[in-house]
């Protein structure tokens, strides 16, 4: 998917446990089949999981969720990772590398019993994510998720083009720049997840039971957070969502924003690479097409 990607595979993983966490060197590795981007996650036995960076870009991540998860967890009402274990680069792998327990479930795409009540369920992390006190937390990164939605217009543009007729460039950039025109976030920044797609949700008998992959954790515009409402849920659940947040209008509008932006950069992007993260984002694109046109 990446240029310069670090491949990976069973054998590594037994090398780097064997020589840094002989413990559980004896374990079954198994590769977790996911249309991620930036982590091969191999199952270790039945409770454990192993995450590997494949990109520079994600190295960080592990750190930043050793350092936030054990404080957020406390007041969130579902499961998050917990992280055990960081490995540090060996066997010609030029990464840390890190250990989680095993979070059983299936992602989001399609395994929701019940859209209305995962709605329901997703407000209410989204809304106990955004009252944990932000004291301390490291400065956002230029262009990070949750920050101003302009900082994106130069990658939408340019994503937008390079998709040439694959996607509505017309109506697309209608959306975008009505996004764009929306008043500008002014309240205190919150706590935002930044990624909450459908491979990040798990499903445990049709209910919605934890949320994974906190590498876009920042503060910033609460309105990063909405993007469920377009690659998540429809129809009913979809105004639920809404409801549930108290969703003002202009937020709306930036959120719908961060979900066109994240939709067609992933388009351009991964276009020949990843068909998973395709159907994902050309889905989302559409529903936030029917939104604009209500």
């Amino acid at each position: 998917m990446h240029a310069d990607e670090i491949e990976t595979d069973v054998g590594l993983v037994r090398r780097l446990l064997a020589g840094q966490f002989p413990h559980w060197a004896g374990l079954p590795v198994e590769p977790v089949a996911s249309y991620g981007t930036d982590h091969d996650i191999y199952r270790l036995g039945d409770r454990l999981a192993a995450r590997l960076p494949r990109i520079g870009w994600a190295t960080a991540q592990a750190a930043k969720e050793a350092e936030w998860l054990p404080k957020l967890a406390p007041h969130l009402p579902l499961a998050i990772p917990v992280q055990l274990a960081m490995g540090h680069p060996a066997e010609g792998y030029p990464f840390a590398w890190s250990v989680y327990e095993w979070l059983p479930g299936e992602n989001a795409n399609g395994t929701i019993g019940d859209l209305d009540q995962a709605a329901v369920d997703l407000a209410a992390f989204v809304t106990a994510l955004r009252q944990v006190d932000t004291a301390g937390a490291h400065p956002r990164p230029p262009g990070a998720r949750g920050g101003p939605l302009a900082d994106g217009d130069e990658h939408v543009r340019r994503s937008i083009a390079q998709l040439g007729d694959r996607i509505d460039g017309d109506a697309t950039l209608r959306s975008w720049q009505e996004s764009l025109s929306a008043p500008a976030w002014d309240g205190p920044e919150a706590w935002v997840h930044g990624d909450l797609l459908p491979g990040n949700l798990l499903i445990v008998d049709g209910r919605l039971s934890a949320v994974i992959d906190f590498g876009g954790l920042n503060v910033g515009d609460p309105a990063c957070d909405l993007q469920p409402a377009w690659n998540v849920f429809a129809g009913d659940s979809h105004e639920r969502f809404r409801v549930e947040l108290a969703v003002d209008d202009a937020s709306w509008s930036r959120g719908r924003g961060w979900a066109l932006c994240q939709a067609v950069t992933g388009l351009a992007y991964y276009w020949d690479t990843n068909p998973g993260m395709i159907r994902q984002t050309s889905h989302a694109l559409a529903q936030v097409l029917a939104d604009g046109s209500r």
